[in-house]
């Protein structure tokens, strides 16, 4: 990507230059935060084990900490305007560090060991929905050429990605520590090491340089309402409908109110004089095409990740040790290529980043979808997912860069939060619908074959008699509970698992595929500016930023 900025705006004017400090603070607080979002991947087989979840259930513990994500982070983006970035990202790390360390607090079953933990990720969760955000705008507003800011942006994505590596291996090394000999105590301690590294965060976020853009914003109470409710509702219908059917008047009732409160968070926005989100931001087009690639390609990775962490510990029942073999493979690449990213979204087109980054992203997911889940061995996985890791590195550098850079550089903040959004309303989308459709495929795989061997039927209700009540639970709880555990069911959920991930990988590849076709069809190489204007901001002509 080759930009020039030939006027600068109002925020490259009174901004200072980024400062090592904050350079180092922004980058280890959302390595942090995504070590957070990235750790209950690795550990959802110990979950299955010791809490003996129900499939919607191991789902909303990822989702309970990327929901508040996806909900907030417009608003923390605009918090961060007004009052400064600093106390905010010191702030952010404080809530994630509580949040882990409530998590650490879960108790020993029962229904109120999982509302603990889902309280636990999601105040976690409040605390990343204030770090990503932040932490890119913090980038943004101190570098103000394209060439620094590129550079600027690398290295956070970076950061971004190598805590997506770090958080495997964490959790792999946690838990084959002596206090790790059992699920509900390994699980526990990985918790207890993201709660320090969020102390860390905040300790280190004191030799941060504070910015702020307050002019032109106010809190928007109307638009964070109704974006709240209708992703909510959205998240909500898509989870719950793996369990309860998507035909369940329920289901669907979150389905219609995400597309009313939709249409009534544009209406809001358009009469806002301070919007949450300037609709306006989407009439450039690369902004546009980006934010619907950035949303295709970020639910195709983080599902990948998702498909991974269920095929290797819940399915395989494969050690963390060994599932965080798979995401260092996902996640490394980001650091180790980050001297070749940012030199790419600097000098070349925009395509070859996007587009090649999701092909190779898609082509990873249509090989796992081919291999067998009865091979427990790690070496055929190996070059899919280092393919997905690659195509990972690539993408997540090109879709960040060209949102920030096709904006006037007081909008920023918006522009970061908005960004954050959407990469993370496609993360949190990836567990979610993956989870749904397989367990859904899965689930009625089971059912037929059950029905259609009368002595399986038997032989299984026998063994619920006679069982353990929490073996029978988990029999009882889904396809996930059903491999879990010794018996007639095991080769059949074995089987209708594999088959179901596989479906789920080719979904994620598909939409991988897609946003790589829409990256260099529909974004192009040519110059986009943005045509937004404001009162003191430099209108398209004068300020030029080119792609």
């Amino acid at each position: 990507m080759t930009a020039s900025v030939d006027a600068p705006t109002p925020a490259a004017v009174h901004t200072p230059h980024l400062t090592t400090g904050t350079r180092v603070a922004t980058t280890f607080a959302v390595l942090v935060a995504q070590v957070g979002l990235a750790i209950p991947a690795v550990l959802n087989g110990l979950f299955q084990q010791d809490l003996h979840t129900t499939s919607s259930q191991l789902t909303w513990i990822s989702d309970a900490f990327l929901v508040p994500v996806t909900l907030l982070e417009l608003t923390f983006g605009v918090l961060g305007d007004l009052f400064g970035r600093k106390r905010l990202l010191i702030g952010g790390s404080v809530l994630l560090a509580l949040g882990e360390f409530l998590s650490v607090l879960t108790p020993a079953g029962g229904t109120a060991a999982i509302a603990t933990l889902w309280t636990g990720q999601a105040l976690a969760g409040i605390g990343a929905a204030v770090l990503f955000p932040t932490t890119l705008a913090m980038v943004a507003a101190g570098t103000h050429d394209v060439r620094s800011r590129a550079k600027g942006i690398a290295i956070w994505a970076a950061g971004l990605s190598s805590g997506g590596f770090v958080s495997p291996l964490l959790g792999g090394l946690v838990t084959r520590l002596p206090w790790g000999a059992s699920p509900e105590a390994s699980w526990r301690w990985a918790f207890v090491a993201v709660g320090i590294l969020a102390v860390a965060s905040a300790l280190i976020g004191t030799a941060a340089q504070n910015s702020s853009s307050p002019e032109g914003r106010s809190l928007d109470w109307g638009g964070q309402a109704t974006i709240a409710i209708a992703l909510f509702a959205l998240l909500f219908a898509v989870i719950q409908g793996s369990t309860t059917g998507f035909s369940d008047p329920t289901i669907i009732g979150g389905f219609v109110v995400a597309a009313v409160f939709l249409v009534l968070f544009v209406l809001a926005e358009r009469r806002s004089p301070a919007p949450l989100l300037r609709l306006d931001l989407f009439s450039t087009r690369a902004f546009s095409v980006n934010s619907v690639v950035t949303v295709l390609g970020m639910f195709a990775f983080l599902g990948t990740a998702y498909a991974t962490s269920i095929r290797l510990s819940a399915v395989q029942d494969l050690s963390p040790l060994q599932t965080a073999v798979a995401f260092v493979l996902l996640q490394g690449f980001a650091l180790v290529l980050m001297p070749l990213t940012a030199r790419m979204i600097d000098r070349f087109d925009p395509r070859l980043a996007l587009g090649g980054g999701f092909a190779l992203i898609g082509v990873g997911d249509v090989w796992m979808s081919l291999l067998p889940v009865s091979d427990l061995s790690l070496l055929p996985v190996v070059a899919p997912l280092a393919l997905c890791g690659i195509g990972f590195a690539f993408a997540l550098s090109g879709v960040t860069a060209v949102a920030v850079n096709t904006v006037p550089g007081h909008l920023a903040g918006m522009a970061s939060g908005t960004t954050s959004q959407l990469r993370d309303f496609g993360f949190t989308l990836g567990p979610a619908i993956i989870g749904a459709i397989a367990l859904s495929r899965a689930a009625s795989v089971i059912a037929a074959g059950r029905q259609a061997d009368p002595s399986l039927e038997a032989q299984v209700e026998q063994y619920v008699a006679h069982a353990p009540r929490a073996v029978a639970g988990a029999i009882e709880s889904g396809p996930l509970g059903q491999v879990s555990v010794p018996g007639p069911l095991h080769s059949l959920a074995f089987d209708a698992l594999g088959d179901a991930y596989a479906v789920g990988y080719v979904v994620c590849g598909i939409a991988a595929l897609v946003a790589a076709v829409l990256a260099v069809v529909a974004l192009g190489g040519t110059s986009q500016r943005p045509n937004i204007t404001d009162e003191g901001v430099p209108p398209a002509g004068e300020q030029k930023v080119g792609l």
